[in-house]
């Protein structure tokens, strides 16, 4: 269950009086305004709102990728707003995956070599990597593009291997900010398809922030996000 002004208990994450403020010269911009949020592990969370919202912020202060002005952020019990420099790193590299709109994939490495590129940073042996990626692959439906490079991949396919570098280290959080922006609706239907069952039959918690109502319509909850403050939207209603 997912809640939107916390609960007694929390879940795998649990955010308490969350706020972000970003300074632009005497102005003060409140991004987030003493956000609760509890979810709970395997829980498929889609985040909607107007552009400025917050929803990249919030996504990226709950994966480590950005420290909050105040508040406190729990992952698996761990206080992520604590962590820094090489200690964040690791953490990050253990319990996330991060899915972009823009695949964010290395051009001249090929499908294989972009999915390996985060269990690089670990002490797995070369045949260890080998089976790792070519399990993720495998999942994604891309066994056969293994040694494809980006230029070669249509646009799903480009995510489908993004999809499988953020899974390749068996992270516990899956965050996806746009995952379907750049790509038609026959392929985004196949990537949401995807992505909805990763957390369905593999357990994977999933936060994904999106503009899409069909995309966000997969996702268990939906939360609406507007001036920095956040409304879960009710089972059944047509989101914003």
């Amino acid at each position: 269950m997912v809640r939107v002004n916390g609960g007694a208990d929390g879940g795998l994450i649990r955010v308490r009086g969350l706020s972000k403020v970003y300074r632009r010269g005497e102005e003060e911009i409140h991004v987030l305004r003493s956000l609760d949020l509890d979810v709970e592990a395997g829980e498929f969370v889609a985040f909607m709102g107007p552009s400025g919202s917050g929803k990249t912020t919030l996504l990226n202060l709950i994966g480590g990728l950005d420290m909050p002005s105040a508040g406190s952020i729990r992952v698996g019990g761990e206080e992520i707003a604590e962590l820094r420099g090489a200690a964040l790193s690791r953490w990050r590299a253990r319990h996330v995956g991060f899915v972009f709109q823009s695949f964010n994939l290395i051009p001249v490495l090929d499908a294989f070599d972009n999915v390996e590129l985060p269990l690089l940073l670990t002490r797995l042996s070369r045949a260890q990597r080998y089976a790792h990626v070519s399990a993720a692959l495998r999942l994604v439906g891309l066994a056969d593009r293994i040694r494809h490079y980006p230029r070669q991949l249509s646009g799903g396919q480009e995510q489908r291997v993004a999809i499988a570098r953020a899974l390749v280290s068996d992270p516990q959080l899956l965050l996806a900010d746009e995952p379907t922006g750049d790509l038609d609706r026959q392929t985004s239907g196949e990537i949401m398809e995807l992505v909805r069952r990763l957390a369905k039959e593999f357990g994977k918690t999933v936060l994904m922030v999106t503009h899409d109502p069909l995309a966000a319509a997969l996702a268990d909850t939906v939360i609406h996000l507007d001036k920095g403050v956040l409304v879960e939207v009710p089972q059944g209603a047509a989101p914003r």
